[in-house]
């Protein structure tokens, strides 16, 4: 039973930083791919950023790209999204996701 939990979403100004995590547990994440999306009101679902565990290749959305960082701690079976210089419209609710098709229940980002 795979489980995908995330946490760390809140409330920053405009210019703050949060870092968001997903703990997963009866899941094989060795070989396969990880990423962050997230949804704003009233706008369709966005990749935000992948992580290969098999050797930690990532990438990016251009929007994000040297301000967010995505990571693994393989140890502790949790994904990390950094995110710095936040904006009010990366607003949005945030997921987690592994290949090929589990997915977690959201933590809400809110930029004010």
């Amino acid at each position: 039973h795979v489980q995908l939990v995330e946490s760390g979403g809140g409330s920053v100004q405009a210019g703050g930083s949060l870092r968001l995590s997903c703990a997963f547990s009866g899941y094989t994440y060795s070989g396969n791919c990880m990423a962050w999306f997230r949804r704003a009101p009233g706008k369709e679902r966005e990749g935000v950023a992948t992580i290969y565990t098999g050797d930690g290749t990532t990438s990016y959305a251009d929007s994000v790209k040297g301000r967010f960082t995505i990571s693994q701690d393989n140890a502790k079976n949790t994904l990390y999204l950094q995110m710095n210089s936040l904006k009010p419209d990366e607003t949005a609710m945030y997921y987690c996701a592994a290949q090929p098709y589990y997915w977690g229940q959201g933590t809400q980002v809110t930029v004010s």
